[in-house]
């Protein structure tokens, strides 16, 4: 006279299809804004330690990002536009384009200094978002 419990479609009670409630998200969620804003802020506060800050800031800008196709883009877009800044404020405050272009330049191989360990932490953490 025991009846047997069976849970949907004749499977065991707990045999539910639904996942478990501290499922992960789904990829590819993450958004340019906030793996920049992330990257950014990152980059700040950890500023004292020279390749590794910069490489800890890629890393969880870029798993933020979700994706490393993001990710790049979060990495080179800030880069690219406070360059092309720098390089039209020093010709503005100048007057001289000639040397606002040198200065221009000059802020751009600093740019590029940092970028490169933040876009390689950009690739990993995209890599593993």
């Amino acid at each position: 006279m025991a009846e047997e419990i069976r849970g949907p479609v004749g499977q065991p009670p707990g045999a539910q299809g639904a996942p478990p409630s501290g499922a992960k998200a789904a990829k590819g969620k993450g958004t340019l804004v906030g793996a920049m804003v992330w990257m950014f802020v990152l980059s700040l506060l950890l500023f004292w330690l020279p390749l590794l800050g910069m490489f800890i800031a890629g890393l969880v800008g870029g798993r933020k990002a979700g994706s490393v196709g993001t990710a790049l883009l979060a990495v080179f877009l800030p880069a690219l536009v406070v360059a092309g800044l720098m390089f039209l404020l020093a010709t503005a405050l100048t007057g001289m384009p000639l040397l606002g272009a040198i200065a221009g330049f000059g802020v751009g191989v600093l740019i590029v200094a940092n970028v490169v360990p933040l876009l390689a932490g950009a690739v990993v953490g995209g890599m593993l978002a």
